[in-house]
């Protein structure tokens, strides 16, 4: 059985990793968070990997509070930044895997086309400016590392979209939410399931060059709004959702109005398989 360390362990997608390591049995997931190992203080990261010898490192670990960092700048960089960066240079320092998770931030949603991950950065936040470096520093300090952005992702777990639409609904009679923003909502379950997916490719396939930039979304396009309809019909809430468009709900930091990723290549490479996002709300759905 392989110890695989993941940091970020007591956040959603370190909940869902929980759930879908089930299906993994030749893992075996160590969850920290910050009180167990601070990842922006090298020393710290450089003495655990010492001490417990992770086999591999899945970095769950995020600033993820997109509005808060236009004001917390600093706090956001040195957690996707400073803190991605010291546990890419432990794990190539230890020859083991680090696979990272980033966002559809590092984009400017100017596109009209789903991004490839060879397409160019240009984040607008500072969220997405922290994530950009983090993926940076992740593949800067060795190629075999792998990063996998990801776009809204929610569950059963944490704060998220669906869990707080569902809140809603069952509160107010009318909601009004963006429907000029597109993108693809990610299960965080699924996406953990992935994460082990790769994970299993690469102890199985240590000679296999797999590293570098990847996306997973579950399949599919829809809008923040349509998103919300699927919910409402889903539990079968019968508050009215009506749409509005950004300008209408401005915020600190601003959201990509195209955030859809092209998931070819994690595809072809792993063998993975991507539930389409409305089978996927369903299923979360019965877990909220």
């Amino acid at each position: 059985m392989k110890n695989i360390l993941v940091t970020g362990g007591n956040g959603q997608l370190g909940h869902a990793l929980r759930k879908a390591a089930a299906a993994f049995p030749e893992f075996n997931l160590i969850y920290t968070d910050y009180d167990v190992l601070d990842i922006t203080n090298p020393e710290a990261v450089s003495e655990y990997f010492n001490t417990n010898t992770p086999e591999a490192c899945i970095n769950c670990a995020a600033y993820t509070a997109v509005d808060k960092a236009e004001t917390e700048e600093e706090k956001a960089f040195q957690l996707n930044f400073q803190g991605a960066l010291a546990l890419a240079e432990a794990c190539t320092a230890h020859q083991i895997p680090l696979l990272h998770v980033s966002t559809d931030y590092v984009f400017n949603g100017r596109s009209s086309v789903p991004y490839q991950e060879s397409d160019d950065t240009d984040p607008e936040s500072v969220y997405g400016s922290s994530k950009m470096r983090g993926e940076a520093a992740v593949i800067g300090t060795d190629e075999n590392h792998i990063v996998v952005r990801t776009s809204w992702l929610y569950s059963e777990f944490g704060v998220n979209f669906a869990k707080r639409m569902k809140e809603l609904m069952q509160e107010r009679p009318e909601l009004n939410v963006v429907f000029d923003q597109a993108g693809t909502p990610t299960y965080a379950v699924d996406l953990a399931a992935a994460l082990l997916q790769i994970l299993r490719h690469r102890m199985e396939h240590p000679e296999t060059a797999v590293g570098g930039v990847y996306h997973y979304s579950n399949e599919g396009v829809t809008s923040w709004y349509d998103f919300a309809v699927a919910i409402k019909e889903m539990t079968g809430a019968t508050t009215r959702v009506s749409p509005i468009t950004s300008d209408k709900y401005p915020t600190p930091a601003k959201r990509p109005s195209f955030s859809v990723l092209n998931k070819e290549k994690i595809k072809s490479t792993f063998g993975i398989s991507i539930p389409y996002w409305r089978d996927s709300l369903a299923e979360c759905l019965k877990h909220i």
